[in-house]
């Protein structure tokens, strides 16, 4: 029964191991552009790997007495075993809740995230050095040195070690960490003029905010944005900025930043949800909704879809008419009466509030009137075409 038990515990760790590997990787931004042939395969990995760690829990608990009464007398060891199991518990529910948030309330979905990526932070570390000082050639290698006699410190050299791994840990981790815990925190919505400060952007004149921007009608955005991009932030100024309507049209536009600032806005308050779950809510968005920016070019009868460029030029996505022709669909220019700043998608992005943010292209310059559907930088690597929030 003793090597059954070890042999599933080998098992769920190298399960566990692949899930923190796999995960780090879906979750670091910088890695989303260089990742993006393989990213949503090794996210449905992630998810069957995170399914299979359920099935070793059951298949653990038919050996949960026998085990517990080997270290019944060891507190150590039954604190570690608590731990442990509880880790998983959290990971395979708050995991659950992310596979399925598109049918799930999502107050769930957000606290779900919150409680993936806690459990994440305390259990890499954790179950590291549990790995780690367990392994039978740390052993091997701690009682070898525990034999010379050699002790500067009132600790064993296992001991030292162990403190040791912690600390190349907290090196290593610390950061990272210390990040995360600071975007988790941080609502956001005090925070937009200091990054608004940090835009690389250089545009003038700015454009005047609306009285139902400035205080924003919704009160102020409520959440924190995760910074996403596939590539390096562009930088915008005067000289290199311009925004194009062209394609199937009979009048094609080209407005230079001082033209584009003179269009007639409007103000909306929409939710920002991403498909990796997390959502920010109440943002006041002001701009042209696309359905009347569009009635400054004539559309030839041919046209389905409209195609957006964003300004990396790499990434673009595209909607169908019906899709632009939605009451909430805008080129935005301000958010919570700011210049939407550059890590955010400015001076110009698309908002598509009922569909998942990455239909709502980041730096947009360029929209075109096509006769085709057109997959998108997420689509041919595997998300959806139709992105429907809730569906």
């Amino acid at each position: 029964m003793w090597k059954r038990l070890k042999r599933l515990h080998h098992l769920n760790g190298y399960a566990t191991l692949f899930l923190f590997i796999s995960g780090i990787l879906l979750f670091i931004p910088s890695l989303r552009g260089p990742l993006a042939l393989y990213r949503v395969m090794l996210k449905d990995a992630h998810i069957w790997i995170g399914f299979a760690t359920v099935a070793f829990l059951l298949l653990y608990f038919r050996y949960f007495a026998f085990h517990y009464k080997v270290i019944k007398k060891q507190q150590g060891k039954k604190r570690n075993l608590a731990m442990v199991i509880g880790l998983i518990i959290g990971w395979i529910i708050s995991g659950t809740v992310l596979t399925f948030q598109r049918s799930l309330p999502e107050e769930i979905v957000q606290a779900s995230l919150i409680i993936h990526d806690v459990f994440t932070w305390i259990g890499l570390p954790v179950l590291l050095f549990h790995s780690v000082t367990r392994a039978s050639w740390f052993r091997k290698k701690s009682d070898q040195l525990q034999e010379k006699k050699k002790n500067l410190y009132a600790f064993s050299r296992r001991g030292f070690f162990k403190y040791g791994i912690v600390t190349l840990l907290a090196i290593i981790l610390g950061p990272s960490i210390y990040k995360w815990l600071k975007q988790v925190t941080d609502d956001g919505g005090s925070t937009l003029k200091s990054v608004t400060l940090k835009s690389t952007n250089e545009l003038s004149p700015m454009p005047i905010p609306a009285t139902q921007s400035t205080p924003p009608i919704g009160g102020g955005y409520e959440g924190k944005f995760r910074i996403y991009t596939v590539t390096e932030t562009p930088v915008f100024t005067n000289e290199n900025w311009n925004f194009t309507i062209d394609g199937l049209v009979d009048e094609p536009v080209s407005l230079s930043w001082e033209e584009f600032v003179k269009l007639k806005r409007t103000v909306q308050v929409s939710d920002f949800h991403c498909v990796t779950g997390w959502s920010v809510l109440h943002v006041t968005y002001e701009g042209i909704l696309l359905k009347d920016l569009m009635k400054k070019v004539k559309l030839k009868e041919n046209t389905s879809h409209l195609k957006f460029y964003s300004g990396d030029g790499v990434y673009t996505d595209s909607l169908s008419l019906e899709q632009a022709v939605l009451d909430d669909v805008m080129v935005a220019v301000l958010m919570d009466g700011e210049l939407i700043p550059s890590d955010f998608g400015g001076p110009v992005r698309l908002i598509v509030p009922k569909m998942y943010a990455y239909k709502s292209v980041k730096w947009l310059v360029r929209i075109e009137a096509i006769d085709q559907v057109h997959e998108g930088y997420w689509q041919v690597r595997g998300y959806d075409t139709d992105a429907w929030v809730g569906s």
